[in-house]
Formats: structure tokens, sequence, C-alpha cells
């Protein structure tokens, strides 16, 4: 942690000494809410509930994240190693279908010790990675033999787009090669009887307004390079954020004034139509993708979005 490397950032900040990286995290973990969450994937969430940890802190940074309150690192409290193994266990505990740990990758050491530590402890419970897919192979494979399932995100393939909404041209490029590693790791989707996935890897795509071509592009590329060996979840509940980012910090690249994610595109003022789903969901079928999930109805609101005020985690 002298000089961080753990994602595609490659910052180096000596996050041992207290400094935050572009992660906006240092060598203390934080958490900001860890608790039954039932708004995933019906294979994840079933009916009781994804033991879902939310970790504080991210390093991609999209301009319209909707859980920006703790990508950007406002919200968490601090863990140790062991108290976040005891969160792991009360969860299980709690009837929790499996442990979903959203956007750990900043933390993967320390995460990694606590699931081998929770495990000596009793801990049997599917481990869900929940990431943006911005992860580089190196932290992945520190991952091997501790997640059982994957479930990233592959939000664009077009550099440019990445630019100018994750303010990382590479994000194709690294998403594609973690993309590869998770598949390499559980390569077969496996369920229970009661249809919960217990291994395998579903790869989610958040439909843009404005922006069905380039979904498409993804999901052909899903389709066409992984076949069945992975689920597809096309996802319309996008959200237009209702406040301006902060100013940033001088290291994030996120320009150092307010601004709304409506100064860098008009089109992410505005929710996605129907008819920009349904494009979406017809080309899916066209394409003969049978292992997929889709979003019914008017998805797109803030209940989505749980408080981050520490529940689970003291």
């Amino acid at each position: 942690m002298s000089r961080c490397m753990l994602c595609p950032r490659a910052c180096g900040a000596n996050r041992e000494s207290g400094q935050k990286g572009r992660c906006h995290a240092d060598a203390t973990v934080r958490v900001a809410r860890a608790a039954l969450h039932y708004w995933e994937e019906p294979c994840i969430s079933g009916e009781a509930g994804s033991g879902a940890v939310f970790f504080s802190g991210c390093p991609l940074g999209c301009v319209f994240c909707q859980n920006r309150e703790i990508s950007r690192g406002k919200a968490g409290m601090e863990v140790s190693i062991g108290r976040l193994a005891d969160i792991f266990l009360e969860l299980q505990g709690q009837g929790a279908n499996n442990i979903n740990l959203v956007t750990a990758g900043h933390y993967a050491p320390w995460v990694c010790d606590a699931l081998r530590l929770a495990k000596g402890q009793g801990l049997v419970l599917p481990i869900v990675w929940n990431s943006s897919g911005y992860e580089t192979v190196e932290t992945l494979r520190m991952l091997d033999g501790l997640v059982d399932v994957y479930l990233p995100d592959l939000k664009y393939l077009d550099p440019d787009l990445a630019k100018r909404y994750s303010h990382a041209e590479d994000y194709p490029e690294i998403a594609q090669k973690a993309l590869r590693e998770m598949v390499r790791q559980q390569p077969c989707p496996k369920f229970d009887e009661d249809g919960r996935m217990t291994a395998g890897v579903i790869v989610r795509h958040l439909l843009l307004p404005g922006h069905v071509r380039e979904a498409k592009r993804v999901t052909a590329y899903l389709y066409e390079t992984y076949g069945s060996q992975i689920y597809l979840s096309l996802m319309n509940q996008y959200t237009p954020p209702s406040k301006p980012e902060k100013p940033g910090d001088g290291r994030s690249g996120i320009p150092e004034r307010t601004q709304l994610c409506t100064d860098i595109d008009p089109l992410l003022g505005r929710r996605v139509t129907r008819r920009e789903y349904d494009r979406l969901l017809d080309y899916a079928l066209q394409l003969g993708i049978g292992q997929a999930f889709y979003q019914e109805g008017e998805t797109a609101a803030e209940s989505f979005i749980p408080a981050f005020d520490g529940t689970g985690v003291e």
C-alpha cells in the first residue's frame, strides 16, 4: 500500500501513510451499508435477499453514478478485517442467499483476508463480486478460489464514450480483459434447486439514454464472445442524478468545479424511453440470446438506491 497499483488507474498513492488514491480510499476499509438487498437479478436476490456489502470509494467515477454518495467516498464507516468477517457471518445468519461485495476491488487484499477468516468460522454462502468491470487481471487473480459469482458491468466498447462519461478511455480494453479472467475462473453457470446462482458470470449493461447503438454493440460482443458461458442483464434503470457533483480533489481527473452530468451530455438529463429499451430487447432476441435478464415496467427510481447510513456495519 506504499504505492498502490490495485486498480487500472495505477495512481501509486501511498495509502499506507494515509494518502487517498484515485478510488478516494486510503489503507482503511470503509463500508457504507451491509444488509439484505432485494433489487439484484432474481437468481442473486431470490426471495430472501442478497447479503449486500457496499464499500466506500470507486476508482472509476462515472459522471452519472447512482451511488455517488459512496463512490466518491462521502459515506462509510471504518471496519477491521475481523469486523468485516463478522459482517459476512451476520448476513449469513439473517438468511442471505449470498455475500454480495459491491465495488470492493480497491480493498481486494483486505477483503480476501476477511473472506478466508469468515470461511474458517463457518461461512458457506456463495460469494458475489459486484463491480464496474474496471479491474486489473492481477487483482482479480487474488480472488481465484474465493469468489463464486462474478457480476460485472460492461459499460462501453467505445473509448470516446468511456472517456467522456467515466474519465477512462481505456475502460473497454481493461473491462474486456477483466471479463476474460472472470470467465476463466467461473466458466460454467450453476444454480441450486431454487434457481439461485451458485457459480458463474452475469454481465450487466445499463442502457444509457440516446445510446441504443452502443448497447447493441455491447450485447453482440458479449453473446458472440461468450455464448452460453455467461448470462446477460440488460438494464433500463438509468436515473438522472438530481444534484450536481461537488468540486473534485484534483486527483481524479474530474474538473474541480460543481458540474452536472448534463453539462457533459444533455442526453444524461432524461430517462431511457420504452421504445429505446424495446429496441435493445428486440435486438437481443434477434441475436438468439436466451440467457438474459431484463427489467419490466418503470424501474428508474430512487428506490433502487438504499440508504448508505451504516446499517449493519457497527
